[in-house]
């Protein structure tokens, strides 16, 4: 790495790397950081991304690393471990121990997936375990669906994927069953409730094929849908005291529409401040924060200009 950039991107997902691409190509000097754990490593493909439905999550974001570094950016490997200073002289500490500073920031950390403590859940996670209708519906289509209750939202849920199958249950697991308007919106489409608390996932030639009940009585389910709780990744935006914020679906950074947060210089991108986010949306969120950037920068070296101008 360099000493310093105009813009540091912690975080090398989709979010970060389309910013990154967008500042590379507008001549910014722009390094991504990025630790190397993305949300969606344990899935097959990258679904509901035009022209690159399907692909691979490691395939893609090689793809956009390339891209960057073909305009001049640099993508570093890297865990980021502190943050400190203001614009316009933030410095980045890594834990290997290099530092770096930035005019500005743009932070794409991504969320993290907090899922129920059932035995077997997260080996399942981004396989026969899903949690998101649009991303992985189609791959389990016709199949014998189960949804387990976590929150408010999981009626929802089971609506959902029944859009993908005629055979679906809602297991309420931990929490009361479904009343009034909601058990009659699942009677209507035909979603059963089977009561219970769920002990863990029956595994059968690396295959899911059922869930486990208290009772010992298990129910042979094909696919799982599982709602997780979203937890962003602000632990290093707390340092410059910018608190994540409580959403019905976990937490997350708040920010304006373009990705700008509280505190001057900071922007924010994809999961870390939008938990429904799909690939396709992050990048855009990405593109359109880098833009916001630019801009900013643009009128601070405008006025620099000015004022050695005017000497």
């Amino acid at each position: 790495m360099k000493a310093s950039y105009d813009v540091v991107v912690i975080g090398g997902g989709a979010a970060g790397l389309s910013g990154a691409l967008m500042l590379a190509r507008i001549r910014r000097s722009v390094a991504v950081i990025d630790a190397g754990s993305p949300r969606n490593a344990p899935a097959d493909g990258v679904h509901g991304l035009l022209a690159r439905d399907g692909m691979r999550p490691d395939e893609l974001l090689g793809r956009g690393r390339a891209e960057v570094r073909r305009y001049g950016g640099q993508v570093v490997s890297g865990e980021v471990t502190a943050v400190t200073g203001a614009a316009p002289s933030f410095e980045v500490a890594l834990a290997d121990g290099r530092t770096v500073r930035a005019r500005r920031l743009l932070v794409t950390t991504g969320l993290v997936d907090e899922l129920p403590d059932v035995p077997g859940l997260r080996e399942r996670w981004g396989k026969d375990v899903v949690h998101c209708p649009y991303c992985h519906g189609w791959e389990v289509r016709d199949q014998a669906i189960g949804v387990l209750a976590t929150g408010p939202m999981s009626v929802h849920q089971a609506l959902l994927f029944r859009q993908l199958s005629d055979d679906v249950i809602l297991f309420p697991h931990t929490l009361p069953a479904p009343a009034g308007e909601e058990a009659e919106k699942l009677a209507a489409r035909g979603i059963r409730v089977v009561g219970g608390k769920v002990e863990g996932l029956e595994i059968a030639e690396d295959r899911l094929a059922g869930l486990r009940l208290s009772d010992g009585t298990v129910v042979r389910r094909d696919a799982l849908a599982v709602a997780s709780r979203l937890v962003a990744r602000g632990a290093l935006l707390a340092q410059l005291g910018l608190e994540t914020a409580e959403h019905p679906l976990g937490t997350y950074v708040p920010s304006d529409a373009g990705g700008r947060t509280e505190v001057p210089g900071v922007w924010v991108a994809g999961n870390v401040t939008d938990l429904a986010a799909q690939v396709g949306t992050a990048a855009a969120a990405g593109a359109t924060a880098a833009g916001q950037i630019n801009a900013e920068l643009m009128e601070e070296d405008t006025g620099l200009a000015l004022a050695a101008l005017r000497k």
